[in-house]
């Protein structure tokens, strides 16, 4: 089990930031995250590893990269994000996934409604996750930025809606909230400058529009949960979580960040499980 030291973290949050995102699910965090030279830093390696993308692969599938990639864990694990999620989980904080999610100028598909909640409901138990979506490019609503249904982590179904399929030609995962339970037009878009984020709760309804525009929109998703959060032992084989701060609470499979995972990903697609 691995554990990043820290001394007294400092709060990057605002009291009225976390009533706000305890109330509406969600928060537009409209500074920088990084330092510049480390943001250019991230953007720079997500760059190279985009080039480096197999052949037939989408960039919007991009998902735990840090599992193959152990130098990730620089920006995963820095203070300056912790210090961003403190404020909401408490001092015990894991590190559960990183996605980049890349839409390319032109053809960037759709990511439907949905609750990250809904696809974690048989991998673990709380849902106390909060996403730090870090924009990396422009998010505007002409290249696809996302947007977050306020209040809806605490109204209807609370993370666990039903779903349909979906066109998976035109969208980046197979299934949507079906009609019936969405409030589509409540959407809030989420307009981000590079190097500013956006935080939601996993059970937060959210989606973005295709991306038909000239111009890339590129996020990096880091997830974080409390340390009282269980991991399903029966896919312990398949997810990886790490200390990032504080206690472990809970015997979950505690990952090494200098350990190379990549063998999951392999698992992971032989499952045909989506972890979004």
């Amino acid at each position: 089990m691995s554990k990043k030291q820290t001394n007294s973290p400092s709060c990057r949050l605002t009291a009225e930031q976390v009533a706000s995102f305890s109330q509406e699910g969600f928060l537009l965090y409209d500074q920088p995250v990084f330092a510049q030279a480390e943001f250019d830093a991230l953007k720079a390696h997500f760059e190279q590893k985009l080039l480096e993308l197999p052949a037939g692969q989408r960039p919007e599938a991009m998902d735990v990269p840090h599992f193959s990639d152990r130098s990730l864990f620089r920006w995963l694990l820095s203070d300056t994000v912790l210090d961003l999620v403190e404020p909401i989980l408490g001092p015990d904080i894991a590190l559960f996934s990183s996605h980049f999610i890349c839409k390319p100028k032109g053809d960037g598909r759709r990511v439907p409604w949905h609750e990250d909640s809904a696809y974690w409901s048989k991998l673990l138990y709380p849902a106390d996750i909060v996403t730090v979506w870090l924009a990396i490019d422009p998010s505007t609503r002409e290249n696809g930025c996302m947007y977050v249904v306020p209040r809806s982590h605490n109204t209807g179904k609370k993370g666990y809606s039903d779903y349909e399929r979906v066109d998976t030609s035109l969208n980046v995962f197979p299934i949507e909230i079906v009609p019936g339970q969405r409030t589509d037009k409540k959407g809030v878009p989420c307009l981000l400058e590079p190097n500013h984020c956006s935080l939601h709760d996993a059970r937060t309804i959210h989606g973005s529009a295709a991306n038909t525009s000239d111009q890339r929109r590129c996020g990096y998703t880091m997830r974080y949960m409390a340390t009282h959060v269980k991991l399903n032992p029966e896919v312990y084989d398949l997810q990886k979580v790490f200390l990032a701060r504080g206690r472990a609470k809970v015997d979950n499979p505690w990952g090494d960040p200098s350990t190379d995972y990549g063998h999951i990903h392999a698992l992971r697609a032989e499952s045909l499980k989506k972890f979004h």
